[in-house]
Order: C-alpha cells, then sequence, then structure tokens
C-alpha cells in the first residue's frame, strides 16, 4: 500500500485531469483487477512476472530479481488488487477540488507542481487518506492472487488469510485459526482508527 499509494496518486491526477489519447483504455486497465477473479490476475502476474515472463525474465536476467514465489511477489500481488481502490478515491476526490482555486493561485504566479503541492493534494488529502485505507484493508484481506503469484510458504509468502486458511485444512487447527483472525481483526481496527483520527486532523487543517 506504502508503495502504490504515490503511484495511485499519480495516475488518478491523470486521469481526472489529463485529456489525452488512450485515457479510456488506461482507465480501463487500472480498474481491470476489480472485475476479474483475484485467481485470474494471479494467473496473469504469473504470465507476466514469472522466471520466462517478459518482465520476470528481464528482472532476473538483469537484475537479478525474482518475485514469484517470494515475499516481494506477495506485496506485488496485494499492491495490484489494491490499485484500482485507490486510484478510484483519490480521484473522485481530486474531482471534487474546485478548479478556480487553482486558477487563482495560477494568476498569483504559482507553477503547476506548486499549484498541485499547496492548493489540490492538501484539498484532496482525505480522498488520498481514504484510499490508503482501502489498500491496506485490500491487501490485509487479499487471498486469490496471493495464493496464486506467490504460493502459501510459510514464514516466506504466506499472509494472514493463508494462514487461517491453511490453519482451517489442518485437524484441530480452529484454536489457530481463531487466534490469526483475532490478529486480522486487531490490525484492521487499529487502521481504522488511525486512519479516523488522521482524517479529522486533515478536515481541520482544509477547513483553516
Amino acid at each position: 500500500m506504502a508503495v502504490g499509494l504515490p503511484v495511485a496518486l499519480a495516475v488518478a491526477f491523470l486521469l481526472a485531469r489529463g485529456r489525452f489519447p488512450g485515457r479510456a483504455a488506461l482507465d480501463a486497465l487500472v480498474h481491470l483487477p476489480m472485475v476479474l477473479p483475484p485467481v485470474v490476475v494471479g494467473w496473469l502476474l504469473l504470465l507476466l512476472f514469472g522466471v520466462r515472463g517478459p518482465i520476470g525474465a528481464l528482472l532476473q536476467d538483469w537484475f537479478a530479481i525474482r518475485l514469484v514465489f517470494t515475499a516481494n511477489g506477495a506485496a506485488l500481488a496485494c499492491a495490484v488488487m489494491a490499485f484500482p481502490l485507490m486510484v478510484r478515491a483519490i480521484r473522485l476526490s481530486l474531482e471534487a477540488v474546485d478548479p478556480g482555486l487553482e486558477q487563482a493561485a495560477r494568476t498569483l504566479g504559482a507553477g503547476p507542481l506548486d499549484r498541485f503541492l499547496t492548493v489540490t493534494l492538501p484539498l484532496a488529502a482525505p480522498g488520498v487518506l481514504v484510499g490508503g485505507i482501502v489498500g491496506y484493508a485490500a491487501c490485509l484481506g487479499e487471498f486469490g492472487a496471493v495464493i496464486t503469484f506467490a504460493a502459501n510458504i510459510p514464514g516466506q509468502t504466506q499472509t494472514l488469510p493463508l494462514a487461517i486458511y491453511a490453519a482451517l485444512q489442518t485437524p484441530g487447527g480452529e484454536a489457530v485459526a481463531a487466534r490469526l483472525s483475532l490478529v486480522s481483526v486487531v490490525l484492521a481496527v487499529c487502521g481504522l482508527l488511525l486512519a479516523e483520527w488522521a482524517g479529522r486532523r486533515l478536515r481541520r487543517r482544509v477547513g483553516r
């Protein structure tokens, strides 16, 4: 989520403000993981980032980086599934920003980057925060894409949902599954409380 959020912000800004050929195709591509089964997304990641895939082979040969069946691969699968959710939340927030405020800053001599950092981004900050929350929740619960692309290797690629699933497949594993489920609930609640606190601070700051 931390790595994907800045990229989601850039793509959301491009879709919200950009006017260029292929914009509809980019929009469809960004939102594709939302409508595809997670297992299909994991399979597509295998085709692209596997050791024989076009991107995976290049990473392996040039940089000795292997993503498939690794912890980094599990993070990539989670990021891909959460990406459209983050983009959608941030894009809606950017589209709600009053363009007149940006135009006023422009007439006062502010450049594009200055306007974005001092006007657009602070006003859209609550939406960016929502995008981060949604991405965090999606990563916390992702199952299909992770198990397809990174497998379920204990101590390496086994996430909380995969560990709960593995425990439920083991005779007498209900107690372990219950403890892991409790950890998942605690993490989710802590994330929501932290986001609510940060959201209130952002709203007060923007209101000033």
